[in-house]
């Protein structure tokens, strides 16, 4: 394109308070903006900006220009950063926040040594917008729409069931109504999934406490604070540490977890990461005598 220079100058000066404001931002003198600026008013032939006293304001088509060219600079950079990532040893990555703290964290030291590759996680969950965000893929529970443009790859089906510490059961065996049942915010419905899938297998508890995420209820279970409802990746360590159990077992909840990707950014680095997490979620799912008879 002819005048790029001029184009990025006007880019900045239609966001900043004046042309000296520009210059600051872009390392240049005053005149060199005005400079700028002029060769492009020049070449498209109308005014861009009007003076009052001191201050520059957008013409009606200063401004319409202003949206094109704010498009036109954040896909450029979208675009740079891309082609960073195709050839730098790092992914960046969002997670689930449970999933991630409870689950991939304690297992990424191991993907580390046998790739070199760095894994930069953030924490999110839900629908997701890949390359303009500068994220490389992300790892979801698939509990809403997923636009077509994006790669889904199955990892692992998903299977939930009630967790709390073995001497907090003991004191509620006898009166399964007794159970505290902790909810999080960003499932509220949870509990009423699970207890109608298992067929409600105890009357509704008199107690309920909710939390802000679910790391906080399988937290406040491990302490003995009351029944969290578990997805098996995030409690499967506890269970196997013994620091919580499963007395009513695990059923699927009709979801999986899933990587995504978008086509235009599979490379190498995020086949092989993808490919990790989903050998490493195949085996989190529970065990035959973990499971609740009725959901062979």
């Amino acid at each position: 394109m002819r005048h790029l220079k001029a184009f990025h100058t006007f880019h900045v000066t239609a966001s900043s308070s004046s042309f000296s404001d520009a210059a600051t931002k872009l390392h240049i003198t005053h005149g060199a903006v005005s400079k700028q600026i002029k060769i492009l008013e020049n070449y498209l032939g109308m005014s861009l900006f009007y003076k009052e006293g001191r201050r520059a304001h957008l013409t009606q088509e200063g401004k319409l220009l202003q949206q094109y060219t704010e498009e036109a600079f954040r896909t450029l950079e979208t675009g740079v950063k891309r082609a960073k990532q195709l050839n730098n040893n790092y992914l960046e990555v969002s997670c689930e926040p449970t999933l991630t703290m409870r689950w991939l964290m304690p297992r990424l030291s191991e993907f580390n040594e046998l790739s070199g590759l760095d894994i930069r996680l953030s924490t999110a969950g839900g629908p997701v917008t890949l390359g303009a965000t500068g994220l490389s893929m992300a790892i979801r529970r698939d509990d809403f729409v997923l636009s077509d443009d994006y790669i889904k790859r199955p990892l692992v089906e998903e299977w939930v069931g009630p967790v709390m510490s073995k001497e907090y059961w003991d004191s509620v065996s006898n009166e399964p109504s007794k159970l505290k049942l902790l909810h999080s915010q960003t499932r509220p419905q949870a509990w009423a999934a699970w207890l109608k899938g298992a067929g409600q297998p105890f009357e509704k508890a008199r107690q309920e406490q909710t939390f802000a995420h679910f790391y906080f209820c399988f937290q406040a279970a491990v302490d003995g604070l009351g029944a969290a409802l578990g997805s098996y990746p995030l409690v499967v360590d506890d269970l196997r540490r013994g620091s919580l159990i499963a007395p009513y077992g695990f059923i699927r909840s009709g979801h999986s977890y899933i990587a995504i990707s978008d086509p235009s950014m599979v490379n190498g680095n995020q086949t092989a990461f993808s490919k990790w997490v989903a050998d490493q979620l195949a085996v989190c799912i529970p065990e035959q005598h973990e499971m609740r008879p009725d959901s062979f």
